[in-house]
């Protein structure tokens, strides 16, 4: 099916139900969407529709335009992008819910109604969710009247307030787990319900490194927002400033040079590898299995150092700019990274068989954290995890921007859905994108690896969906009439993956928790803006 021919019976179909939908221009600068307005108080049928007609839910977010608030709300099928928008009254703020039709819009909705202060009138949680206690009820700091520092308390109250699932029954106990953790990573809470060592119930509380992107991105000029977006999750910097300034090339109707989009790909493919050995390694000793942690690591480091020698920074950070990249590429830099993929290649296969070949590996892997393919798809599950469960979704193939739109990318997608299933798509995405890579460097032509910036007419807006090493990333801007940025919002594939840890784990056993958590591998910053 060609994209977008779903479309016009969908809105048909919105039609015979009476509701009040018009299509909008989308320009150029919200393309590969198409975009349509909605009355506020149709809002709640355009979901319940959307869900009958087999929609994706992608994303929803706010925008403070004055005396009214923009709601938007993305979503997907066969391969085409719909971007609905309404607006509802700065004093009333009240909209139906898409949580009852899409069970990935309820922390995003409740995202919208801690910080705009929007009401979700049948929204199933009422909780707060990334405000915690650092902000009074009357307070929502994504208003534009709401000042970048915000009203500090000499001391942020405790949250212990939060009404998680009680735990009831003969033999049920309650395991509360962080927010702080033993190991470095972020802080997330985790609240189990288990009898002996099995889990019943599992209930996340994240929030706690929420950073104000969304209010320290206003008023950037292009290149402070690249930057900021560069730093949403510091694993994903390449996925998150390529969208963020693809975003902005398409509202500043930008052109980028052939040689910088091949760039951007190329580091992209080597963020996705990086990530990849370091999971698979991490997977490994989570069940101490160390030799494999070692070499995976081993990799990972000698891959990182090449990023270094090719584009100046380990982790590709701010090697994105608008227009184009930071940094071209050097003839012997290109040389290096044929010998190193030349070399990485007969070391993974071998990892990969001492891994599959090994009872004990197999014994605590196969099986454990199983995601059923039916779950996955009812979330929209993104990435390694949905392609694991058999979801078959990759934005580099399924709605390609250039340069994969003139390459072949082969996406592997298995449906056991447990973690051998993970590391499986893992293995086979870092393939892939050693032969993306090759064939990237081949193909490279000369010419200009930027183009000079022009800010956009005031109120412009552009939509950037890339395919990031976690799965579909996105980010939406509007320019403000000063040139400057009005709103960023950046939606990375944790805030869909998070949820389906809860569910993954039911039935497992509390020691098998953090080998589950690492090869769902959930970003708390990305999460928590």
């Amino acid at each position: 099916m060609r994209r977008f021919d779903w479309l016009d019976p969908f809105l048909g179909r919105l039609v015979s139900e009476d509701v009040a939908v018009r299509e909008l221009p989308a320009g150029t600068g919200l393309a590969p969407a198409r975009v349509i307005g909605v009355d506020a108080d149709d809002w709640g049928k355009l979901g319940q529709t959307a869900r009958h007609w087999g929609c994706r839910w992608v994303g929803c977010w706010g925008d403070d335009v004055g005396e009214h608030f923009h709601l938007y709300s993305c979503f997907e099928k066969d391969r085409g992008y719909l971007l609905a928008r309404t607006a509802v009254r700065r004093l009333t703020p009240i909209l139906p819910s898409h949580a009852p039709y899409f069970a990935a819009a309820d922390r995003a909705e409740r995202h919208l109604q801690d910080l705009f202060g929007v009401a979700f009138g049948d929204h199933p949680d009422a909780r707060r969710w990334i405000r915690h206690q650092a902000w009074k009820d009357s307070e929502y700091p994504l208003r534009k009247d709401f000042p970048l520092a915000g009203h500090p308390q000499p001391q942020t109250p405790a949250d212990n307030h939060y009404k998680f699932l009680f735990a009831q029954g003969s033999g049920v106990c309650e395991i509360p787990v962080g927010p702080v953790h033993a190991s470095i990573i972020e802080p997330g809470h985790f609240r189990f319900q288990a009898i002996g060592e099995t889990v019943l119930h599992l209930e996340q509380r994240l929030g706690y490194v929420h950073k104000g992107t969304e209010k320290l991105a206003e008023g950037r000029d292009a290149t402070g927002l690249a930057r900021l977006a560069a730093r949403v999750s510091g694993d994903s910097t390449v996925a998150h400033s390529w969208a963020a300034c693809m975003a902005m090339e398409k509202a500043a109707g930008l052109e980028v040079p052939a040689r910088a989009l091949a760039l951007r790909a190329v580091m992209a493919e080597r963020e996705r590898i990086a990530n990849h050995l370091g999971d698979i390694g991490a997977i490994c000793s989570d069940v101490s299995f160390s030799f494999a942690f070692y070499q995976f690591s081993r990799l990972r480091e000698l891959w990182q150092r090449v990023n270094r020698a090719a584009f100046g920074h380990r982790l590709l950070m701010d090697c994105i700019v608008p227009g184009g990249v930071a940094t071209d590429l050097a003839t012997e830099a290109i040389v290096a990274q044929h010998e190193q993929i030349r070399t990485f290649r007969p070391q993974l296969a071998r990892l990969m068989d001492i891994l599959n070949t090994s009872p004990t590996v197999e014994d605590r892997l196969i099986g454990t954290g199983k995601l059923n393919p039916e779950l996955a798809a009812e979330f929209g599950a993104l990435g390694y995890v949905g392609r694991a469960s058999g979801i078959d979704l990759d934005v580099r193939r399924d709605s390609p921007y250039a340069p994969y739109d003139a390459l072949t990318v082969p996406v592997p997608v298995h449906r056991s859905g447990d973690v051998a299933a993970r590391i499986l798509v893992r293995a086979e995405e870092i393939s892939n994108s050693f032969a993306l890579i090759e064939t990237l460097l081949d193909k490279l032509v000369p010419g200009p690896t930027h183009a000079p910036w022009v800010p956009p007419a005031g109120e412009a807006t552009g939509l950037g969906v890339v395919e990031g090493w976690r799965g579909e990333t996105l980010a939406f801007v509007r320019f403000g009439n000063d040139g400057h940025i009005a709103r960023y919002y950046p939606r990375d594939p944790s805030t869909i993956n998070w949820p389906l840890l809860e569910l993954l784990i039911h039935e497992n056993i509390v020691p098998d928790f953090p080998v589950c958590n690492k090869s769902v591998n959930g970003s708390y910053s990305g999460n928590d803006l």
